[in-house]
């Protein structure tokens, strides 16, 4: 992945564009990584497998319902928030 300092992206930014659709570029403020600029597709990419990831995750607590597994709700949230449902 290329980095850019803030400032960098901030002069460079057409170009810093042409960069990000072809791969992930860090952006640098004070040395320290602060954003990542990506392309629309691989963003849309992303947001796909997330909502994949959250069906199959609805799925299972659908049927964990139906054959009476059920979790504490509070708990159940807390794990989900924190990604240890599996």
């Amino acid at each position: 992945m290329q980095a850019l300092t803030a400032n960098d992206a901030k002069t460079q930014f057409g170009d810093m564009l042409l960069k990000a659709q072809r791969e992930p570029v860090q952006i640098n403020k004070n040395g320290k990584p602060v954003a990542v600029v990506i392309s629309i597709d691989e963003y849309q990419q992303m947001e796909e497998v997330k909502f994949a990831l959250l069906q199959e995750r609805a799925y299972r607590a659908k049927l964990d319902v139906e054959s009476g597994n059920l979790a504490e709700g509070e708990q159940f949230m807390s794990d989900l928030i924190a990604g240890k449902l599996d």
